[in-house]
């Protein structure tokens, strides 16, 4: 698997001890969501997605749709880099779009992307890595019925696998991948979420608490990305590194957990988290960092799914999530690049974009999967 998790070997951009300064083209921490239609501009993001990334399978398989990982691409490849993952997310962002505006040309499109991912994956639904897995899960889960026979082919495998990523080593947790050392964040936080849909409580539960237990720097409450597993079992090193999208996991799970069971404690850490991502990961004008192109280019997206989610479900975080989203979509959009086909949007929100060339982040399909999944996130709360 090319490139995943590339951006393992460096923290974003600092957990804000000083909040260091960044060109910024946002200048104020609060926006009035109402002057704008969320809705429009998050079609206006799909739409540009869609158009540039959303081909065939090497660009000639019929009844096939798959997002090529960069663009502009001179010719289509069946050999291009496999990303399983951020194929994930480009299914939840068209689900998301579908729950907003639905059409049958999406419908289709969605259950033609589902088995598609299985194809472009060798014929089968699992990868070694169980973050990977657990992204595929979510997306198919919510999407239902409109996947067909793809989401009951994959769940059933997936949910077992993610039962065999746990062990007791270095007091529970799933691993990161298999025959590995390391037990991480994002596949904790996503498998946690996931088996709480899917009625498993107790044992979402029992992950959140390892997280929580293990993961979560007491000194600044943000979600730390690892440990490594000792071969008696012990913690031998902690992972330090601060990842947006651990946030927005951990919050995810919390936030389903506390819907499911009502128990304190879940609500109780939800909000510690969002206060944690106010005072230590975002900004003093509130934007998340970025964590530039490949699998970094994902990770603001996905904490802003999971702030909207907290925002409509807990009403204890309603102002301060909404808040955290609507800012961040107001630079996301005010730092596009116009394009014939629509914006590009930028790998730094609070930064203006690159035009989008080899090298650059924003030829990634995953920081323009960050940008449509914020906007869907504020359309998602607009509506609400």
């Amino acid at each position: 698997m090319e490139g995943h998790r590339t951006s393992v070997a460096r923290p974003v951009h600092g957990v804000n001890d000083g909040h260091p300064s960044f060109p910024a083209i946002v200048q104020t921490g609060r926006v009035d969501a109402a002057d704008v239609d969320w809705r429009e501009r998050a079609g206006v993001a799909e739409r540009a997605v869609v158009r540039r990334h959303v081909r065939r399978i090497g660009g000639v398989l019929p009844s096939t749709r798959i997002g090529r990982v960069r663009w502009p691409r001179r010719t289509p490849s069946l050999f291009a880099p496999w990303h399983y993952w951020w194929q994930a997310h480009l299914l939840d962002c068209l689900i998301d779009a579908q729950l907003r505006a639905p059409q049958r040309s999406r419908a289709k499109a969605i259950a033609a992307l589902a088995r598609s991912v299985r194809l472009r994956n060798g014929g089968a639904w699992l990868n070694r890595y169980f973050d990977d897995i657990a992204w595929l899960g979510l997306a198919l889960q919510r999407a239902g019925t409109l996947v067909g026979r793809s989401g009951p082919s994959a769940l059933p495998r997936i949910l077992h696998r993610l039962h065999d990523g746990w062990t007791e080593g270095g007091g529970g947790g799933i691993w990161w991948r298999r025959d590995d050392d390391v037990k991480a964040a994002p596949a904790n936080g996503p498998a946690a979420i996931l088996l709480a849909r899917d009625g498993q409580s107790a044992f979402a539960a029992a992950i959140v608490d390892w997280m929580a237990e293990t993961l979560v720097d007491p000194d600044t409450g943000l979600v730390r990305d690892g440990v490594r597993i000792a071969p008696d079992g012990s913690i031998r090193a902690v992972e330090p590194y601060v990842y947006t999208y651990n946030q927005g996991a951990y919050l995810g799970a919390c936030v389903e957990l506390a819907a499911r069971d009502g128990h304190q404690r879940w609500t109780d850490r939800a909000l510690a988290l969002v206060d944690a991502v106010r005072h230590r990961l975002a900004g003093p004008d509130g934007v998340l960092p970025g964590s530039g192109g490949g699998d970094g280019g994902l990770f603001a997206g996905i904490t802003a799914r999971y702030l909207a989610d907290a925002a409509l479900r807990l009403p204890e975080l309603a102002d301060a999530a909404r808040e955290l989203v609507f800012v961040n979509a107001d630079a996301v959009w005010k730092g596009r690049v116009e394009l014939a086909r629509g914006p590009v949007f930028s790998a730094e929100w609070r930064d203006l974009a690159q035009e989008p060339r080899p090298g650059t982040p924003e030829a990634d399909l995953s920081v323009q999967l960050s940008g449509w999944m914020l906007l869907e996130a504020a359309a998602r709360l607009q509506e609400a």
